[in-house]
């Protein structure tokens, strides 16, 4: 069985923009973000959904998500962030993963309506090196 698209980018296998990496998480740019610098954090272990993530995941998860929802703040000047998980139902995806978008008030966002948006070429790469800054991973 191949592995999955997440799989693949942590491993190096596939494009990615990954901006945070650590021996049980990696976080990189969504393709298809609602804002730009929107961020999907994964296990590095191939994991489907939050009832299934070892208890020893527990804190490398969320810790690098409470790192990166305040790291979008200072990276893009946002005001705050959203996070958020699908478990298998709206997963695209099937390996966990944790949403951290960049918000700003009247940013247009209106409960789970997720518009999307495009990068011009070579801007994702540039969102991604202003994260990797913060992170003090580039």
């Amino acid at each position: 069985m191949d592995r999955c698209r997440f799989c693949r980018i942590v491993a190096g296998d596939d494009d990615g923009e990954v901006v945070l990496r650590t021996e049980q998480v990696a976080a990189f740019l969504d393709h298809r973000p609602v804002f730009k610098g929107h961020l999907l954090l994964v296990p590095v272990r191939h994991v489907v959904t939050l009832p299934e993530l070892p208890d020893e995941l527990v804190e490398p998860v969320f810790g690098a998500a409470r790192v990166l929802a305040a790291a979008v703040k200072e990276a893009y000047g946002a005001q705050g962030s959203f996070v958020a998980m699908n478990n298998t139902v709206s997963q695209s995806v099937a390996h966990l993963h944790v949403h951290v978008v960049p918000r700003t008030r009247g940013d247009g966002l209106r409960g789970f309506f997720w518009p999307r948006t495009r990068y011009a070429e070579g801007e994702m790469s540039r969102y991604a090196e202003q994260l990797r800054t913060v992170l003090n991973t580039g």
